[in-house]
Formats: C-alpha cells, structure tokens, sequence
C-alpha cells in the first residue's frame, strides 16, 4: 500500500508545474552542444547539424508515461508533417537507453529517442525540475546553432502538427524533395 501511494505521489508530481519557467535558456542563445545515445544505438551532436538542418528537441518526463506515450505517438503518426521542412526532430530523456529503447520499440519511434541518464545535458538546457526528470519543453534551433524558439506549452496529442506549424512561423525553409530531410543518420556520430 505505501509502495503504491508512493508511486502515485510521484505521478501527481510529474504532473504539476515544477518551476516557474523552466528553462534560463532564451531565444538567440547558442544552445548547448550535446553528445547522446538515442534508442538507435548512435551518438548525436547538435554541432553536427550545423549549417545543414535545424533541429527540434523536445524533452520529456519518463518513458511510458501518459503525456510522454501520447507525444510520441504523435511523432509517429504524424511525423511526416515535420519532414516536410528542413528540421530534424528528437525527443530526449534523463531515462536509461534501455528504458527508452523498450518505450522505442513499443511505439514504433522513427526518430531518435536520445538518453541523458547523467542529466548533464538536462542540467544545461536547464530543464531538469525538482523531481530529477525533465520538464516538457520543446527547443528549436536554427542551423547557426542558436535557440529560435522555447516551447514550454506543449499539447502531447498535438505534437507534430504543433511543431510543423511553428517550424511554418519560424520561416524554416521546406526540405528539398530529392533528399530525406530528416534521415538522422546523415549526421551521426559514432
């Protein structure tokens, strides 16, 4: 019985607002470079994208949680409105790679699920809340390597069409229909 009042009470916390902004970070930083595992087994850098691609990284709480499982459905089921534009997507966790390799496989992920178990990435993006996870924020950044936009509103359900749409407002240039747009694997790291 307290084990599982114990559980509950760390899912009404994953569910309240934890910080009042979650993020110091701001539009026009360079954001931090980072090298992480993803559910794939490669390595990927934000430097490597560079000059070539924007890149969305959308944090998230914990595998197989209701809001990170409907995200990520989202991503899958409606990717393809994010291809369209030059912009890689990933989502990105403080979980262990197993972890996130299971929830991967579960969902079907078709884009990288990348691991931060030393929440050292999380510290520098500053999205790691008081329950040691990371809060749900979204980032976009530009080729030149700077923060575009910061989301912290985000609609699990909506999640693609939602970052299709802002990748649209931030005027990102549509992805040139003779080469995969958002094929990772043109820039990862080994």
């Amino acid at each position: 019985m307290i084990k599982q009042l114990s559980k509950l009470g760390f899912m009404v916390l994953l569910l309240l607002p934890l910080t009042a902004a979650a993020t110091d970070l701001k539009v026009g930083d360079v954001a931090p470079d980072f090298k992480l595992q993803a559910t794939d087994g490669h390595f990927y850098q934000l430097s490597d994208y560079k000059g070539k691609q924007n890149l969305v990284l959308a944090w998230y709480p914990m595998a197989n949680t209701r809001g990170c499982t409907l995200e990520c459905k989202s991503l899958v089921e409606k990717g393809h409105l994010i291809r369209e534009y030059n912009a890689v997507y990933m989502m990105a966790s403080v979980d262990d790679l197993e972890d996130n390799q299971a929830f991967a496989r579960e969902q079907k992920a078709d884009f990288p699920m990348l691991s931060d178990p030393s929440k050292e990435t999380a510290k520098a993006y500053d999205v790691l809340n008081l329950v040691r996870v990371a809060s749900r924020v979204t980032f976009y950044i530009g080729k030149d390597g700077k923060i575009l936009k910061i989301d912290e509103d985000i609609n699990a359900k909506t999640a693609a069409e939602d970052i299709a749409a802002t990748l649209a407002e931030l005027n990102v240039e549509k992805a040139k229909q003779d080469s995969p747009a958002n094929h990772s694997e043109t820039a990862q790291v080994e």
